[in-house]
């Protein structure tokens, strides 16, 4: 699908002929050196107008949103950590304000009580109805790069103290179209600590569509109003825009019949079926009509090439274990954050989460071991998913509907054969490392108890136990926080990058920073989000679209 045909055609009087001439005087502009009045007055009149655009122009989506919150207490060794956390997962919608229907089965967590999921949806805009001059003073404050979009620059304060809800913080806009790519502060009068600080980010989507794609969210001590104390971050992202894309209209050449004399409607391969064969056909229309749906719902990541590299391990292990699966396994990732992987039939499920925070592959290994174990011991899949009518539930009821949970002689008989698999594999040697960030993974449950909640799968950890792959907590080396040479897990968004408009995912590509001192381990914590923007050109959007 073209993105193009998204993006709402912009008036003429701040078209490309006034950006043309803006750009002279953009140029000679130093930081802190104020802009000649009139250009400034047009540069943020254009910012203002481009601003309304995007308030209309989100309206046609509704993405998914998932927002992960992290409540901090002290800590001696890292300065702080997790003591507890909130997460929601619904979809966006800013038809009706910021309605954010929630995805039922997603555990709101202890938290759950002091922040508001609306709360976090409404940082996508930094005013929705009083983004201008008549309300704010914007100041120039010079040029910045964001990755490989040239910016401009403007603090922003409201004119009015009454005007409840408005913002005041930094603006970044590209220099372009003047569509706002970045902004961070808060919304003033802050009565009784409602207001948090945030980072909000945008990322180009299609030609002159910057979309949501990330907030980061931060507050040190706050002791008063609502909340007594809290420390905490809170990380939102954004994926799924194509899900509820306006799709074109279907060509009326699109289908092409054939002459009769030219087609063969006869198979050239054995019309029947042995019951074992029709048996196993129907377990893998149950199969696919599972992982279709959770993709529908957006909740799967579409095949690509992250799933080759996890199915690289997956052969790894069966080619090593003489393991002859018909179907062949294949492996796919759940784009949500909290920790969980589970089998549906040959394929194997592993949420992006969990792939963020495991520090290697003998870790990875072990995850798919055990679901491996599953698949080799024919824990089957339930066939009624096979009748369509099963998959008729909105999506928001995908967790109720979809149960892919093991009983507990299941995951047992998995663990069992999971380490067997190991025990024969090329990571045998390296299997104190998958102890070490099952240590660390239990060590960190009581502050993370939403992390490693699963949606659909069992979890890993039960009552601030270890409840998967047990035996190779015995293989692993003392926890040593402060040695900086142990890292026992990763923070999340440590390895996986999601495409939020199609839902595609690509390997994190950044350099490891080394290590100073033991805060910066960051096990399992959220980090700030600061993606390196660039713009979408017309040649990857037409490519992009003939993929779609």
């Amino acid at each position: 699908m073209h993105r193009q045909a998204l993006t709402t055609r912009i008036t003429r009087y701040a078209g490309f002929a006034l950006i043309a001439s803006l750009l002279p005087a953009l140029a000679a502009a130093q930081s802190g050196v104020a802009l000649d009045p009139t250009v400034q007055a047009q540069i943020v009149n254009r910012i203002a107008a481009q601003e309304h655009n995007f308030t209309t122009e989100i309206a046609r989506f509704q993405p998914r949103i998932e927002t992960y919150i992290q409540s901090l207490g002290p800590d001696r060794d890292r300065g702080t950590v997790p003591v507890s956390d909130a997460y929601f997962l619904g979809t966006l919608s800013t038809r009706k304000g910021f309605a954010e229907p929630l995805f039922t089965g997603a555990n709101a967590g202890k938290l759950a009580g002091r922040f508001f999921p609306t709360g976090f949806a409404g940082m996508i805009t930094p005013d929705r109805e009083r983004f201008d001059q008549r309300h704010y003073t914007f100041t120039f404050e010079g040029r910045q790069f964001l990755g490989g979009v040239r910016c401009v620059m403007f603090d922003v304060t409201p004119i009015s103290k009454r005007d409840k809800g408005s913002f005041i913080g930094r603006i970044w806009a590209e220099d372009q179209g003047f569509n706002i790519v970045r902004f961070d502060g808060t919304y003033v009068p802050n009565p009784r600590n409602k207001y948090v600080h945030f980072d909000s980010w945008r990322a180009n989507m299609g030609p002159n569509l910057w979309l949501p794609v990330a907030i980061y969210s931060q507050e040190t001590d706050q002791r008063t109003g609502w909340f007594s104390h809290i420390d905490f971050k809170a990380q939102t992202r954004f994926w799924g825009y194509q899900l509820s894309a306006t799709r074109p209209a279907t060509s009326l050449t699109d289908i092409q019949v054939d002459a009769a004399n030219g087609v063969d409607d006869q198979s050239q391969t054995a019309h029947d079926k042995s019951p074992l064969a029709q048996q196993r056909a129907w377990e893998l229309k149950a199969e696919n009509d599972v992982l279709d749906r959770m993709e529908k719902a957006g909740l799967l990541a579409p095949p690509g090439p992250v799933d080759k590299v996890l199915a690289t391990v997956v052969n790894n292990l069966e080619v090593t274990n003489n393991l002859n699966l018909d179907p062949e396994v294949r492996v796919r990732v759940m784009l949500t954050s909290p920790l969980e992987s589970f089998t549906v039939g040959h394929t194997i499920v592993i949420s992006r989460g969990y792939i963020d925070v495991l520090p290697d592959e003998a870790c990875l290994a072990m995850a798919l071991a055990h679901e491996l174990g599953h698949i080799a011991l024919n824990h089957g899949i339930n066939t009624d998913y096979a009748f369509d009518d099963k998959m008729f539930f909105p999506d928001t009821q995908s967790f109720e509907r979809l149960q892919v949970a093991r009983s507990p002689a299941e995951e047992a008989a998995a663990d069992q054969k999971g380490i067997e698999i190991l025990e024969h594999s090329p990571y045998k040697d390296k299997l104190a490392s998958a102890g070490l960030f099952l240590e660390a993974l239990q060590h960190s449950a009581a502050g993370v108890p939403n992390l490693i909640t699963p949606h659909m799968g069992n979890p890993m950890v039960i009552k601030g136990r270890v409840d998967r792959m047990q035996a190779l907590l015995a293989r692993a080396p003392q926890l040593q926080v402060r040695d900086l040479k142990q890292v026992a897990a990763l923070p999340l968004g440590a390895r996986i990058q999601v495409d939020p408009w199609s839902d595609q995912l690509s390997l994190l590509q950044a350099p490891p920073e080394p290590l100073l001192s033991a805060r910066d381990k960051l096990t399992f914590e959220i980090t700030p989000y600061m993606p390196y923007l660039t713009r979408e050109s017309a040649a990857e959007t037409t490519a992009s679209s003939g993929s779609r």
